[in-house]
This record gives structure tokens, C-alpha cells and sequence, in this order.
């Protein structure tokens, strides 16, 4: 919401083209000068006149704002873009050789609000239909919630407004827009009493179906300044009601009501974090409560991979919510979850045969680990009952994810003495960019050696260890340890929850080597990031030891399979599987390769590594969270550091020059700390 000190900000769009928009911006206009705001119009691409022309000819939307506002003693019309071919805003600007994006409309409107912050209200106006493109892949729809204002929608009172006004509500509703209300226009004088009886039937059809809006009609007129002053008598409810939310929006204190109310990941109520309230998101941007915005450089912990809002994903989510939101998977199944199970198998090994749908990360995990169990318990083979996993290792924060968690530097010590007690060995030793040194298999070997017998499995993330440290290892310990596994009987499970779709530069981190897991748990981006869901997969042989002997696996959450998610996390694998997201990887570890190099120079710096899209700077000690929270919003970059590590793994649609932005905000806030290293150009 505005602050107080900020323009309320309205966008005016439209069912289609000529539908009355321009005549309900100056008449609104009007309205509120009239009420002895300071208030503007502005057209945000006029096309069809030449730029001398402006504001001068009567074919340009801007000169009938000045024709609402002549006796205003400050500027009350501007249009921020104009071309002369009449033709759609993206046709238009490609025909004089320049382009648009809603990235560079949405800045735009931003710096125009705030080098207007003395205004009361600022009223944009839009050209066209919802869906007018603005560029090859963007329309208004797509800008919309990029700007999050709320939205008045104009529509030409006449044959057929019914179905286009309502089809375009529908289309604002789903793209996330605050529509406060709806303006009907007589673009023509009523030829007949026909005309007539279905302009009042439309107004009177409308203010039954949307009571929630306020519902304004404006006759037909050859507009002047002194018609104006009436016209505008017609918009004083909408008025008022935009006055009103001037006054009332900037009231709520949500970080008060958060902290009465709200605990946040490892966090105390007692010594509250530093928060940040947002408003809404888009690609790789998060869009703060007082409008700032942050270059996202964490995917919303390491999930939303394609960014946020993406249209196919939001598509499939309201084709699926009208269809079946959720349905017990328990006797029942359905069609997205059975597609999703065959196409995540069709990206893994083929042995990989069965899936267990989840929740969560976590969830999957503990299926995994009670697969493990049941399994050796059905083979014979009940003294199986622990889990080998190496230090440096993290897996969740239920019971049984903890007890393979590491039980020294990471996060579960308080509960060391409930839980199950695991095997742990040493964290792999040799670098991923580095020659394989085989003596680090050599703590694995000895254990087995000591205590095999008693190994049910072995669990670890696979080529990176994510929150227990960011630490990059070689594939060939894979390798050997997935033998050592065999030869024993302990099975192996790869816990590639951070891993999976794409992180590392490989679809799957089990690709760097020539192994198959008997179990594999998935999360965090299988759905991109927009609901949860996790699953968890394993070879028949595992199914089959399970359920020998007339046995079931025990497991069932309530929300297994649900449908919203499976429909999203098959949207997710069709943009992952158009191949994109591979050159974007490699892109982005290119740019994060020489940008953060330099920050090993730095003397508070002990290493700095990146592997596709995952970029670390590991400190010598812990870094004072709450001080570099607070430089990196200042610097307009999400980014969260923990412990040691201060590291990044980006949406892999981000631009490149965010990734540099973001990599360089690491160098200067870690360089803040006093190390005397030389600026950076």
C-alpha cells in the first residue's frame, strides 16, 4: 500500500479499443480537481500522432485532459511514450525502430510517481484491450500487476458489453489486479428506443452482478470544457471512493500486526528479525510495501526457479482450481498426478520406477528414510536400523530429517538427545574443481568395515551440500560410495530436494555421475515455486521388499497428490523442458564466476565458488545477518546470508545484469566490514 506522502495511483484500461477510456480519465480528472486535488492524468503510450502534436491535436488522448483541467494552476496531462502509426503500442514503436517491455514501462511509471510525490492522486491510462501487446511476448495484463495499482475498467455501454466486460474482469481478477471499479460509456447516441433499453439493462445487470465495485455511467456528448463540469457530477461515487482509500491506505502498520502475531523461520519472538513487507512480485523482482524493489537472489529459497507470476504456471493453476482443486489420493487418483509420475521418470534413470507423492522437502525425506527401513525389514534383514551421512549434510527439520542432519555445526543440536542416533562421517573432502583424491573414501570404507551390518542406507544431497554448508564435491565420491553401498546391502538415497531441475547445470545432480540411487527425494522447484509439493521415487526393488509379504507401505498425506499441485509442477516441467533454462544456467555461472571472484580478495574471505547458478562466498567467521539484510534492501537486492556463507542461486530467467548487480552487492557489503580492499570500478 502507499505511504502516506505518496500519490494514490489509479490505472484506467479498457474492454477493448474506443470503448470510452479517454473520456472517463478526463472526466474523472476533472472530477477530482474539482474536489481541489492535485491530481494528473497521464497516458502511458499514445499512438497515432506525431510527438509535436501532443497534447495540441484533438486525435491525442492528452489534449482532452487539458481540455478537463485548463484552469489548473499546476501540469495535469502528460503521455510518457508517443508514435504516429495508429496501431497497437508494440507494432508502433517497432515501426520507428524502437521497442517496448513492461519492465522499462513499469520503471518508467515508478520514477514518474516519485518526482510526483506532492500529487494526491496520479491517473494512467492505458491504449486499447487488456491484451493490446506492448511487445512480442508482454501485453497490459502483463504490466498490470507489475505496477500493483488498483484499476478502473472502462467499457462502451452498448450490444455485447455484458460478455466483454465480464471476460475482462475475469482476466483482472486472475492476474491479480484490484479492480475498485467499472465505468460505462455511451460512445454514440442511441439510434433507437432498442439501443436505449439495453444500455439500462447492461447498468442495470452489471450493479447487480458486481455490487462489489463501484458502477459509474456516462451519457453520450460532444465534450467541451463546460460539459465537463457536468459529466463529471457522474463519477462522484468513484471519487469518493478513491479519496477514501488515499486516506485509509496508509494506516495499516503490517509489520506491527506480523510481529503480534507471526513467527518466522528460525527466528526468536523474543529479538524480532529484520522483515520486510511485499506487496506482490514478478520475474526476479520483489515489489515492497513502499514500492521498492529487490532483485531476487535466492528463488524464494532456492524454489522459483522461473521467477514469479510466469503465466503458464498461473495458467495451469486456474485451469486446474476451476476443474478439481484437491481430492483424497487414498482409492482415488487423477489425471495430473499420473502424468507428473510419468514425467518425472522419464528425466531419471529408468530403474527409478516407483513415486511417492509428498508435501514437502522434509516429508519426502522421512518417506525415504522409513522406504529405507521397511525395506530392509522385508528382506530380512531387521538390524538394519541406521543411517550413514556424511557432516555438513541438512535434510529438514522434522524428526527423522534431523537425525541425518549435521549434529555439530548445524541447526538441530538442542535435539541431539531424541533423536535416532545416525552414522555420520566426514564431509567429502575432495573439491568439485578439483582432481578426485580417492583417499577421501577412505572414512566410508572403514565405517562400513566397523559397523555395515547395521546400515539401513546412506543418505546425502548429491555434488552440493545446500544449508549445512554450500560445499561443492566431486562426483567420483559418489561413485565410490554407491559401490561400498552395494557390496554391503545398505541402500543409497540422494536427497535432491535443493539439486533437482537445474540448479547444479544438470537436470539432476545424480547426471554428474554414472550412478542410479535406489531412493530419490525432490522438492523446493519441482512446483517453480508456487505451491508446495515434494516426491519421492525408488527403484521396483525397493517397492517390492517393502511390500513383500502382503505388507503396505505406511505413509499417507493428506494432501498427497493433490491436484493444484501436480497441475503447477507439470506446467514447471514443460518451460524446463522447452531447454532454456540450460543456456540460462550456464549464463548466469559464467557472469557470478567473474563477478564474485574478486571478493576473494577480501580478508574476511576464505573461499569463493559457484557451480551453475549457486554462488558462494564463505567468510572466515559468521556475518552479522542484520546488518547485511539491511545494505542489501538499501542496495535493491534480495539476499540471504546465514552463519558463514553469503551466496546466491537466482530465478534462471534473471537478466544479466542483475546477476552482476546482485554479485557485486555481495563484494561492497562484505567489503563495508573494513577489510581495506580497493572500491571496485
Amino acid at each position: 500500500m502507499p505511504k502516506a506522502n505518496t500519490p494514490f495511483c489509479l490505472v484506467l484500461t479498457g474492454t477493448g479499443t474506443d470503448v470510452g477510456k479517454t473520456v472517463a480519465t478526463a472526466t474523472l480528472l476533472r472530477c477530482l480537481l474539482d474536489r481541489k486535488r492535485t491530481a494528473m492524468a497521464v497516458k502511458i503510450v499514445q499512438t497515432g500522432i506525431n510527438a509535436q502534436d501532443e497534447g495540441k491535436s484533438c486525435a491525442s488522448d492528452s489534449y482532452y485532459y487539458h481540455l478537463a483541467s485548463a484552469e489548473a494552476p499546476f501540469a495535469t496531462a502528460t503521455t510518457l511514450h508517443t508514435f504516429p502509426l495508429a496501431a497497437s503500442p508494440h507494432l508502433a514503436a517497432k515501426r520507428v525502430g524502437q521497442s517496448l517491455s513492461c519492465r522499462m514501462l513499469a520503471q518508467e511509471i515508478k520514477d514518474f510517481v516519485l518526482a510526483h510525490a506532492h500529487y494526491d492522486v496520479l491517473l494512467f491510462e492505458t491504449a486499447g484491450g487488456l491484451h493490446v501487446p506492448l511487445s512480442e511476448q508482454e501485453d497490459w495484463l502483463t504490466l498490470l500487476p507489475m505496477l500493483d495499482f488498483p484499476v478502473v475498467l472502462c467499457a462502451a455501454n452498448c450490444l455485447g458489453t455484458l460478455n466483454h466486460t465480464q471476460l475482462s474482469l475475469d482476466a483482472l481478477e486472475r492476474s491479480g489486479c484490484e479492480v475498485l471499479g467499472l465505468i460505462l460509456s455511451a460512445t454514440h447516441p442511441a439510434p433507437d428506443e432498442t439501443e436505449a433499453i439495453i444500455r439500462n439493462n447492461n447498468l442495470s445487470l452489471l450493479k447487480n452482478r458486481q455490487s462489489r465495485l463501484t458502477l459509474c455511467s456516462l451519457p453520450y456528448t460532444q465534450l467541451s470544457a463546460e460539459r465537463m463540469a457536468d459529466l463529471a457530477q457522474n463519477l462522484l461515487p468513484l471519487a469518493e471512493v478513491i479519496l477514501a482509500q488515499k486516506a485509509y491506505r496508509p494506516k495499516a502498520d503490517l509489520l506491527e500486526r506480523d510481529r503480534a502475531s507471526l513467527w518466522h523461520p528460525y527466528s526468536s519472538v523474543n529479538a524480532c528479525p529484520p522483515l520486510s513487507v511485499v506487496r506482490t512480485a514478478y520475474a526476479n523482482r520483489l515489489v515492497l510495501e513502499d514500492g521498492r524493489e529487490l532483485i531476487d537472489g535466492m528463488s524464494s529459497w532456492w524454489c522459483a526457479v522461473h521467477g514469479y507470476r510466469h503465466p503458464h504456471l498461473e495458467s495451469a493453476l486456474t485451469r486446474q482450481l476451476a476443474r478439481l482443486p484437491h481430492v483424497m489420493f487414498g482409492g482415488l487418483t487423477h489425471a495430473g498426478a499420473i502424468s507428473l509420475g510419468e514425467r518425472l521418470k522419464s528425466h531419471l534413470p529408468s530403474a527409478l520406477s516407483r513415486v511417492f507423492l509428498a508435501d514437502s522437502g522434509s516429508v519426502a525425506v522421512e518417506v525415504a528414510m522409513k522406504m529405507a527401513l521397511q525395506y530392509q525389514y522385508g528382506i530380512g534383514e531387521k538390524q538394519r536400523t541406521r543411517f550413514l551421512t556424511p557432516l555438513g549434510g541438512y535434510h529438514g527439520d522434522t524428526m527423522g530429517a534431523m537425525s541425518v542432519c549435521d549434529p555439530v555445526n548445524g541447526m538441530h543440536q538442542l535435539f541431539t538427545s531424541c533423536l535416532a542416533q545416525q552414522i555420520f562421517l566426514p564431509r567429502p573432502a575432495c573439491r568439485f574443481d578439483q582432481p578426485f583424491a580417492e583417499q577421501s573414501l577412505d572414512a566410508a570404507r572403514q565405517i562400513f568395515a566397523q559397523k555395515g551390518q547395521e546400515i539401513a542406507a546412506v543418505i546425502l544431497e548429491p555434488i552440493v551440500q545446500g544449508a549445512g554448508g554450500m560445499w561443492f564435491y566431486h562426483p567420483d565420491y559418489l561413485n565410490g560410495l554407491a559401490e561400498l553401498c552395494h557390496a554391503c546391502g545398505a541402500l543409497l538415497i540422494f536427497d535432491e530436494i535443493a539439486t533437482g531441475f537445474g540448479h547444479t547445470g544438470k537436470f539432476f545432480a545424480l547426471e554428474w555421475t554414472r550412478i542410479c540411487p535406489d531412493i530419490l527425494c525432490l522438492g523446493k522447484a519441482l512446483t517453480g515455486g508456487t505451491l508446495t509439493m515434494a516426491a519421492t521415487l525408488c527403484t521396483e526393488q525397493v517397492a517390492s521388499g517393502i511390500c513383500a509379504n502382503g505388507q503396505v507401505f505406511m505413509h499417507g498425506p493428506t494432501f498427497m497428490g493433490n491436484p493444484l499441485a501436480c497441475a503447477v509442477a507439470n506446467a514447471s516441467l514443460d518451460l524446463l523442458e522447452q531447454g532454456s533454462w540450460q543456456q540460462q544456467v550456464q549464463d548466469i555461472e559464467q557472469v557470478m564466476r567473474r563477478e564474485l571472484a574478486p571478493c576473494a580478495g577480501l580478508a574476511n574471505v576464505r573461499d569463493v565458488r559457484v557451480l551453475g547458478d549457486i554462488g558462494v562466498v564463505e567468510t572466515k567467521g559468521p556475518v552479522e545477518t542484520d546488518r547485511l539484510y539491511g545494505f542489501f534492501v538499501d542496495h535493491g537486492v534480495w539476499i540471504r546470508p546465514f552463519n558463514n556463507l553469503v551466496y546466491l542461486m537466482p530465478p534462471y530467467i534473471s537478466p544479466l545484469e542483475d546477476i552482476e548487480t546482485l554479485c557485486r552487492a555481495i563484494y561492497a557489503a562484505l567489503a563495508e566490514t573494513g577489510t581495506g580492499a580497493e572500491p571496485r570500478a
